[in-house]
């Protein structure tokens, strides 16, 4: 019988660190993959001196196009096929769209959007075979335009409603499909995109930890949407209550102050 293995995306720091700790603590054997692959060793060790069997690592940089196909072949290459698939690794850039640069803009486009839906068509029918879950990492910046990040925002958009529309489509086939939509959480993102977190709301920030171990327990409830925390659950409610207009203006206005 082929050995079951969940994969978790970027799961080198954040948020894909802590869901690759659940994941494990839970009895799941991994493969994990990120671009730094002296974290993903450091990890994998970690959950191996827990008792855990040892992750397999894949270094893999998701912006290259043809990732999908090597992370495929170092599976195939361990004899393992995927019973989940957690489509964590994703990134953004601060700042006007005009103004910054075109190729890094695209790059998020490539990890949030390209291998992101890559991956999850790929190892659809293993998912299938093995009656298993599929989790997308999405954000509660997928509910709302982003002036200041509108890429970012637009492929967040993006993941929610791809996935949505994939859990109908694979929910007859056995599959459990959820988006996780966290807020502002603690972690590299904000380094990487250029934002300053000093204006981040205090109510709306959850652990990452705690983001994780949310994201397991719904994706296991076969829930739609994870939104961790209690600030964030409301969001989607309230904007039902404002034009569109005010949203953008009022989102424009809060980019702009955590540069």
């Amino acid at each position: 019988m082929t050995e079951r293995v969940t994969l978790i995306t970027g799961a080198s720091a954040g948020i894909g660190m802590e869901l690759a700790r659940v994941f494990a603590a839970n009895g799941h054997r991994l493969a994990l993959t990120a671009r730094r692959v002296d974290r993903l060793e450091a990890l994998a060790n970690e959950i191996a001196a827990k008792g855990g069997k040892k992750p397999i690592v894949i270094a893999c940089d998701l912006e290259d196009p043809h990732a999908g196909e090597r992370i495929a072949a170092a599976l195939a290459a361990e004899g393992v096929e995927l019973d989940h698939l957690v489509n964590n690794a994703g990134f953004g850039v601060f700042g006007d769209a005009i103004e910054r640069d075109r190729v890094a803009q695209l790059g998020i486009v490539d990890v949030n959007v390209r291998a992101l839906t890559d991956l999850s068509l790929r190892f659809a029918d293993q998912l299938i075979r093995n009656k298993g879950g599929l989790l997308n990492v999405g954000s509660v910046a997928g509910f709302l335009p982003g002036p200041g990040m509108a890429v970012y925002y637009a492929s967040k958009a993006y993941v929610i409603s791809f996935t949505e529309a994939l859990r109908a489509e694979l929910a007859p086939r056995g599959v459990r499909v959820t988006v996780l939509c966290p807020g502002p959480v603690p972690t590299e993102f904000q380094a990487r995109a250029g934002v300053g977190s000093q204006h981040d709301t205090a109510m709306l920030n959850v652990s990452a930890a705690e983001v994780a171990r949310e994201a397991y327990r719904g994706l296991m409830a076969n829930k739609r949407a994870v939104l961790p925390g209690i600030g964030i659950k409301i969001v989607p409610f309230a904007l039902r209550f404002f034009p569109r207009g005010f949203i953008l203006a009022a989102t424009s206005r809060f980019q702009r102050q955590r540069h």
